[in-house]
């Protein structure tokens, strides 16, 4: 089954809209891909106008930097607190926005791990 990102075809008061064409392809959307710890693996989907998305499944090491501008690969041992959804910390799922748990110390994800082939993270200060 796939995604649909066009129109709703029920108005807000719940009565159906009628549309004067059918779905198109542009319109279609992709499952999430959740991205875990462990040894790195992507995969290559094939999108509109020859474009290649990198999804990462599964991912080793983050660029971590820190706040004096220095980037280090650091080894992921955990995901610690995720606000995208609460059972992505009990799933090891890692999104933007997610707290690992890295060699070097906590880090707040950066990028876009299901869009872009790495993972970046900000590594952040102890109070």
């Amino acid at each position: 089954m796939s995604l649909w990102h066009g129109r709703s075809l029920k108005k807000p008061t719940g009565g159906r809209r009628r549309i004067s064409r059918g779905k198109r392809r542009r319109e279609m959307g992709r499952d999430f891909i959740p991205t875990h710890p462990g040894p790195t693996k992507r995969v290559v989907e094939k999108g509109k106008g020859g474009r290649r998305k990198i999804r990462l499944l599964s991912v080793e090491f983050a660029n971590v930097s820190d706040s004096h501008g220095r980037t280090r690969r650091a080894k992921i041992l955990s995901v610690l607190e995720n606000p995208a959804n609460r059972d992505f910390v009990r799933t090891e799922t890692i999104t933007k926005g997610a707290i690992i748990l890295t060699e070097v110390g906590k880090a707040r994800v950066t990028s876009r791990p299901g869009q872009e082939p790495v993972l970046n993270a900000v590594l952040l200060e102890e109070k």
